[in-house]
């Protein structure tokens, strides 16, 4: 494993452990830091966050998060007793919301086709003919 890839991995995990039990700011009460990537030099880090809530409440969480940077990027400097501790980018991961779209959509599509049975064009079709 490359050095850019164990590092995001320490970083994942000693970011977890910061938004959960240090930050004491409810507005981050409902953030999972899913995955945490740097760039080679190792000066920045994009850490990726679901947040649980509507969206005023994920814009709310984001802003509170990037305002504890700072905070967060000193302390995983001291943890990890980095030179250099790199720069943190919180992001939005929507993953699991493009995930959870899907399975909504081809859930309707099911419903859909049982309610209106094989189209012309539906292998069921084409199998009696």
């Amino acid at each position: 494993m490359r050095r850019p890839e164990r590092i995001a991995e320490m970083l994942k995990e000693e970011i977890s452990e910061i938004v959960s039990f240090e930050l004491e700011d409810p507005r981050v009460q409902a953030v999972t830091v899913t995955d945490v990537r740097v760039t080679d030099n190792l000066r920045d880090a994009s850490v990726f966050v679901l947040v649980e809530g509507d969206e005023p409440e994920i814009q709310t969480a984001l802003v509170a998060l990037r305002h504890a940077a700072p905070y967060v990027r000193k302390q995983v400097g001291f943890s990890l007793n980095l030179r250099h501790a790199p720069e943190i980018h919180f992001v939005r991961d929507t993953v699991e919301e493009r995930g959870a779209r899907v399975d909504q959509l081809l859930a309707e599509l099911k419903q859909d086709w049982e309610i209106q049975g094989p189209t012309e064009d539906s292998p069921e079709r084409k199998d009696e003919g």
